[in-house]
């Protein structure tokens, strides 16, 4: 569920603190390029260091010299979770405001210090964490830290209502280009209210709603920032061509004298079990229907999250995968088929999406995939379908880590959700102990009648729903 939400076309500024920084871009050279080593397919390795600053900020770095490029990866332990019904949208508000300019880093000074320099710079924010990240030249690496460590101290001394006002108003055109305005734009924030209660930290969207943007004042906003996004909350993972020494140096410098934030109470999250079918209907400015079915499930931290990981592979995504074979190719009923698993750091949800193709109704698919599923829940996954799957998701593993990014983005992850940055391990050797019977364990424990079945249909056009006079239309 992580999504990028940074606008572009940003315009440059330049100022007093380009002397500042001068210090800080005339790093050394980087170190001559040392040979990769290869990881066999059982021992899959990121060497790290893991150590806390006395403020509470937790770092990991990385040292890997076979391209002479260096990812940082600032997480922090902030979502839309932390949010409170009617003060929606602000840690997404904060990716945007991130980018803006801090105390001694004018507006445009970040991209040219990044992007000006052949380098990338952008964010990311989810239910659960933000990150910010930089990749540069190994040369680089001081400036990436000194731009993280301003921002992180010193935002709030350039933030104020006007530049506030200019990226709530990028939001709120966000959410409508990205949401309001956008083909079957709604659904996922329709099936988060219904699935969760309102006051449930997961069942607003991300972006938050117009009118608590709106409503947001400039102490409210400041507020947020100073809680959340301080050393004692966030996670520094450097990984790419560079030597120790001078990063725990620069790292010290910029970052050290930080004050420690408040202690942050986290929300109590408890499962949410559906006890019986919700029908909802959508009129949405399409020329297709479309069916969403959504069941509750498990977060990162429930074991079967990893069975219900392979669940999605099994039925959708390959051409001979169940539902995929059945509705897309021999019946040619459906236009397109996708299940997947997503977990969120506490709760998760199993979400099957279908497209029909001209003359078939969305009832007519509902119960071809009812009596799919079915079928799969009595007699379980084949062993030729737990090899596809697993290699799958072995193949989408390491291909994540292929990049100095990704393998920053594997440690922060790992530190921030399980207090270990080397995680990955676990998450890796568990993923391929995934058995049969697990498999169909979890699809009988979730795959039941306490779901959300959404439709979204085309405007004036409600009898195109599936079992549209069972089905509650959705107005707001």
């Amino acid at each position: 569920m992580s999504r990028i939400r940074r606008s572009s076309g940003r315009a440059y500024a330049f100022g007093s603190a380009v002397a500042f920084v001068t210090m800080a871009v005339a790093a050394p050279t980087a170190p001559a390029q040392k040979p990769a080593s290869h990881a066999t397919r059982s021992e899959i390795t990121i060497p790290f260091e893991h150590y806390q600053l006395a403020n509470g900020l937790n770092v990991i770095l990385s040292p890997d010299h076979a391209v002479p490029t260096v990812a940082v990866d600032m997480w922090y332990h902030v979502g839309s979770k932390n949010e409170v019904p009617g003060r929606t949208g602000f840690a997404h508000l904060f990716e945007h405001v991130m980018f803006t300019g801090s105390g001694h880093v004018p507006y445009g000074l970040h991209d040219k210090l990044t992007e000006g320099v052949g380098g990338f710079n952008n964010g990311s924010t989810t239910n659960d964490r933000t990150n910010y990240w930089e990749i540069v030249p190994s040369n680089y690496l001081e400036s990436a830290v000194w731009l993280e460590a301003d921002r992180m101290g010193f935002l709030l001394d350039a933030l104020d209502t006007t530049k506030l006002n200019a990226q709530r108003d990028i939001v709120k055109n966000e959410r409508r280009q990205g949401m309001d305005n956008q083909p079957y734009g709604r659904a996922e924030e329709i099936l988060s209210h219904a699935t969760y209660p309102a006051s449930h930290p997961y069942s607003w969207d991300v972006i938050g709603s117009m009118e608590d943007l709106s409503a947001a004042s400039e102490e409210d906003v400041k507020n947020f920032f100073r809680l959340y996004y301080a050393p004692n909350n966030a996670f520094l993972s450097v990984v790419g061509d560079f030597d120790s020494a001078p990063a725990k140096t620069w790292i010290a410098k910029y970052f050290g004298g930080i004050p420690r934030g408040k202690p942050i109470a986290r929300p109590s999250v408890a499962p949410v079990t559906l006890p019986a079918e919700q029908r909802l209907v959508y009129e949405d400015r399409v020329q297709i229907p479309r069916l969403y079915i959504q069941w509750p499930t498990i977060g990162q931290r429930g074991d079967d999250r990893f069975a219900l990981d392979v669940l999605g592979p099994i039925l959708s995504g390959a051409r001979t995968a169940r539902l995929t074979k059945a509705l897309v190719y021999d019946e040619q009923a459906a236009a397109s088929v996708s299940a997947r698993q997503g977990s969120n750091e506490d709760v998760g949800e199993f979400l099957l999406v279908i497209t029909p193709r001209p003359g078939h109704s969305l009832t007519d698919l509902e119960q071809a995939a009812d009596a799919i599923i079915g079928r799969f829940k009595n007699d379980g996954p084949t062993a030729e379908e737990m090899q596809k799957a697993t290699a799958g998701q072995e193949l989408a593993f390491i291909t994540g880590l292929q990049s100095n990014l990704g393998k920053a983005s594997q440690l922060a992850n790992g530190a921030g959700f399980f207090g270990n940055p080397g995680y990955y391990r676990t998450y890796y050797d568990r993923s391929h102990a995934v058995t049969a019977a697990e498999v169909k364990r979890a699809a009988n424990t979730y795959l039941t009648r306490g779901r959300v079945v959404l439709s979204i249909v085309p405007m004036g056009h409600l009898d195109q729903a599936s079992k549209p006079a069972d089905s509650k239309k959705v107005t707001q």
